[in-house]
């Protein structure tokens, strides 16, 4: 199988003393390539070097909600410069987060406002971060006009799922959808449109059900694969096949 991981912070610091073995584990595992998304302006640097250093690694970078306080008002402008500069395969992480209640929910809109009008200003996919607020990011998405992207670690209904096709939205899905008290989710899994169906470790975090607790690393994506090829009853095979062409579409990657 050759799978892509849409969504991996292989930048992290909790990857820093052992990145090339990881990196190397995901190979092995048929990890052919991962989006790496960014978190603030101050990380781009690091994300970018990490990506230059192997092939299979495409960056993205933004503003993410949950690091509200890391954030300026100037970074959008320096958002619009580095994207301009580098390239990337999309911007992200960006999105809204009603969970954490301290984080002020104006700012966050402005900050994702902004990013989704430079997605269409340069043609980008966004990847996008949804805790408890799947209903503000489609009406921000709405507002901005023509964009696409990505919902990554979907948790919403089916209604906004529906919602999110119809914008031309994919949505990822890892760990969680592994765990079977995660009811809502599998249902999902066991019966959206492939097209629409990307698959993500979002590592570090969200570690899947055989490795609770642990550190999450890509090559575990082949056990969300596996997974979601038997809520649907599908060979794995095509899940891979399938979710892996889905990626290099919306994010342009070379096959």
């Amino acid at each position: 199988m050759r799978l892509i991981d849409s969504h991996c912070h292989l930048d992290a610091e909790e990857f820093d003393a052992d990145r090339e073995a990881v990196a190397e584990r995901a190979e092995a595992a048929g990890v052919a390539a991962q989006i790496v998304p960014a978190t603030t302006a101050a990380s781009w640097p690091k994300l970018r070097e990490v990506c230059a250093a192997r092939p299979g690694l495409h960056p993205a970078y933004g503003l993410h909600p949950v690091f509200l306080d890391a954030h300026h008002p100037a970074d959008l402008d320096r958002l619009d410069e580095w994207i301009t500069r580098e390239r990337p395969c999309a911007i992200g992480e960006c999105g809204l987060d009603y969970f954490i209640d301290t984080l002020d929910r104006d700012a966050q809109a402005h900050y994702f406002d902004g990013q989704l009008a430079l997605a269409v200003k340069h043609g980008l996919p966004v990847i996008v971060h949804a805790r408890r607020a799947v209903d503000a990011v489609i009406q921000a998405i709405r507002r901005a006009g023509e964009v696409r992207g990505v919902v990554h670690s979907f948790a919403g209904s089916p209604e906004q799922a529906r919602q999110l096709w119809e914008r031309g939205f994919l949505l990822g899905l890892g760990g969680p959808v592994t765990y079977a008290r995660a009811n809502r989710l599998r249902r999902l899994a066991a019966t959206m449109p492939l097209q629409h169906l990307l698959l993500e470790t979002d590592a570090p975090d969200q570690p899947d059900a055989q490795i609770r607790g642990q550190r999450n690393e890509p090559a575990r994506l082949p056990s969300i694969a596996e997974a979601i090829a038997t809520l649907r009853g599908e060979p794995v095979e095509e899940i891979a096949a399938a979710t892996a062409d889905n990626a290099r579409r919306l994010f342009a990657l070379a096959d």
